[in-house]
């Protein structure tokens, strides 16, 4: 395994889903005779689904509904969703380096590996259905020792994991939440990440160390 490996979350990290989550969530409501908050709802994403969909419909009814927006996820949330600017240039990076990419996100895997495969993101292992603290067991098991999100529970993933904490500002935390949750760096996009990396392996005399 190579000294260097370097975990990414997806949604809104690596691609920018709020398209695609808001098509599926109004076909997901047009099924159900139930008008979710779609644009506020487009806002808050990052926890799973089960508790996005919580307020909206009864407790019984929150799986089977879950299993039907995985399920109309496909036909509505793939060809519209696009990567972030420099998404592609941070993997790139990574590979310069001679580095492995881990993917760990909250999103179920089956869907996640259709936006990889459309979008042509260039991964070595894609590890779906984990959130917060619970991306730590991955993250470990790969080697990694940087993660990179957007959302305070990626912090709390990376910290649990004993790993650094790189946070963008595409997802729907803010700096200063990003901070207080106790993240290393906080970049405007990915299109910094390249340049972080470099600089970071420098000060490790090219190897990675954890925090």
């Amino acid at each position: 395994m190579p000294d260097l490996v370097i975990g990414f979350d997806l949604d809104l990290t690596l691609i920018d889903t709020a398209p695609g989550f808001r098509d599926v969530l109004v076909a997901l409501g047009t099924e159900l005779g139930v008008e979710f908050p779609v644009d506020e709802l487009v806002t808050r994403l990052g926890p799973p689904l089960d508790l996005l969909l919580a307020p909206y419909l009864p407790a019984e009814a929150i799986p089977a509904a879950g299993d039907r927006f995985r399920a109309l996820y496909p036909e509505h949330a793939i060809a519209s969703v696009p990567v972030l600017p420099g998404a592609h240039d941070a993997i790139a990076a990574v590979r310069r380096h001679g580095g492995r990419v881990v993917v760990v996100t909250g999103k179920y895997a089956p869907n996640a590996q259709l936006h990889l495969d459309h979008t042509g993101l260039d991964v070595d292992v894609l590890e779906g259905w984990v959130w917060g603290v619970g991306k730590a067991e991955v993250l470990r098991r790969e080697g990694a020792s940087v993660y990179v999100g957007d959302h305070v529970h990626d912090v709390e993933g990376a910290r649990a994991a004993g790993v650094t904490s790189v946070s963008v500002l595409t997802g729907g935390s803010t700096a200063d939440e990003l901070r207080a949750a106790g993240t290393d760096v906080v970049l405007a996009g990915l299109e910094e990440f390249p340049a972080w990396l470099d600089a970071h392996l420098a000060a490790r005399g090219g190897g990675v160390t954890a925090p």
